[in-house]
């Protein structure tokens, strides 16, 4: 396959990924709110760590192991879609009367198996690029930059789109928007540059055959040090998704802010924030040359600070509501000079026949453990400052999570060392 023709593939491929992600995800909540669940949105959010511990593992595993990478990416968007358009569906149904259960459990099954998209979408494209000659580190991050803009463009269509006359962001639409187009990949990563498989028959311990030589990477100090902060930042990832848009919304019990475009269009306020994780994008290849893997995760893990700080300062009338545009750009660094970066870390330096696994056990690090605590430890927070009774408590909110990403950049600065420095120094 040329080489033009395969970054057209690749564009599509991670453009589909992420709007799948995108037709839901910051948007849910606010549904959730509205349909009178605003006390379970913590669960939600939770589940897609809780699943991330173990699904992105187990489908690295079965890729590296048992069937193509492709393959497996197919499965899981194939069942995700199902579940997801089915949650979707059965609240149509119930109207007025959505019960948390069947919700829950639907929407569980498609996350259990999107999760581990985020990773395979990784391995499949590293893979097609290694065969058509090209440097993830200077050609990924270009093409990665399009699965972004999927978002983008998923979080616009929810935000304007009124479907009978209610906006996607407040209905069920959303979550059969993701379905269609979960299924809609499902189709075409069969179509992507087949994936090797290690199916030898030679002799191998238990970790092996089980694919869990990936956890051996643990005994590497630093890799160790890497996948604990990795859990630690995790912890931050999930907590705008969750509360960004219902904090927004919260304005609107206020005359003076009720008819505010940051409260009316709460979700295309926020997709600056995905505007913002395209040009970082672009940058990595010259920060990841320039300061190396160190400092571009400090930079993200006190771009974390500012996103949250702003937040907390902010408010939907002029100039207020330039913080909460300063928090969307930052958070292009916040997220992506660490996701990326980390990726293509674990790309370089875990062994070729356990890069799936190893990648999918970065994922469960970062969506899965620090997901999963981060997400039911903010919903305490938001608890604790009751903000839902006293929306005027909600920066107090944002402040405890600013101070939580200040001390986990701090202490990843004074622990963490420069792979490359080492390499240099030896």
């Amino acid at each position: 396959m040329k080489k033009k023709q395969l970054v057209v593939r690749l564009i599509v491929m991670l453009f589909l990924e992420f709007a799948v992600w995108g037709a839901y995800l910051t948007s849910l909540g606010r549904y959730l709110g509205d349909i009178g669940l605003g006390n379970q949105i913590k669960w939600f959010f939770a589940m897609q760590g809780i699943v991330s511990i173990f699904m992105p593992t187990l489908m690295g595993i079965l890729a590296d192991k048992k069937i193509e990478a492709q393959k497996v990416l197919s499965l899981c968007h194939g069942i995700a879609g199902l579940a997801m358009a089915g949650a979707g569906f059965y609240c149509m149904g119930a109207g007025a009367e959505v019960q948390f259960a069947p919700l829950f459990i639907l929407y569980s099954i498609s996350v259990a198996f999107f999760m581990p998209t985020i990773a395979l979408v990784n391995s499949v494209s590293y893979n097609a690029m290694a065969k058509a000659g090209m440097d993830p580190v200077k050609d990924f991050p270009p093409i990665r930059v399009f699965g972004t803009v999927g978002f983008i463009c998923s979080m616009l269509t929810t935000n304007f789109l009124k479907i009978g006359g209610v906006a996607m962001q407040e209905s069920y639409t959303q979550l059969i928007s993701s379905g269609i187009l979960s299924v809609v990949l499902c189709a075409y990563a069969l179509t992507m540059p087949a994936c090797p498989v290690d199916k030898s028959k030679k002799s191998e311990s238990l970790a092996d055959a089980f694919g869990l030589k990936a956890f051996t990477l643990f005994k590497n100090g630093q890799f160790a040090i890497f996948f604990i902060f990795s859990m630690m930042l995790g912890a931050s990832l999930q907590i705008t998704n969750g509360y960004a848009n219902t904090f927004l919304g919260s304005f609107a019990a206020n005359p003076a802010f009720a008819d505010s475009f940051a409260v009316k269009n709460s979700n295309a306020l926020i997709a600056i924030s995905q505007a913002s994780e395209t040009l970082c994008i672009l940058l990595i290849p010259f920060a990841m040359k320039k300061f190396g893997i160190k400092k571009v995760m400090l930079i993200a893990m006190f771009a974390w600070v500012g996103r949250f700080a702003f937040f907390g300062l902010g408010n939907p009338a002029m100039p207020g509501v330039l913080l909460f545009v300063l928090s969307c750009i930052v958070y292009g660094f916040a997220f992506d000079f660490f996701n990326i970066s980390g990726s293509l870390y674990v790309e370089q330096n875990a062994a070729v026949d356990i890069r799936s696994s190893a990648q999918g056990l970065f994922m469960m690090m970062t969506n899965g453990f620090g997901a999963t605590v981060g997400t039911l430890a903010a919903g305490k927070v938001v608890e604790a400052c009751d903000v839902f009774n006293t929306p005027a408590n909600w920066p107090q909110a944002w402040y405890i999570f600013a101070g939580y990403a200040f001390v986990v950049g701090l202490l990843f600065a004074i622990l963490f060392k420069d792979p490359q420095k080492k390499k240099a120094a030896a």
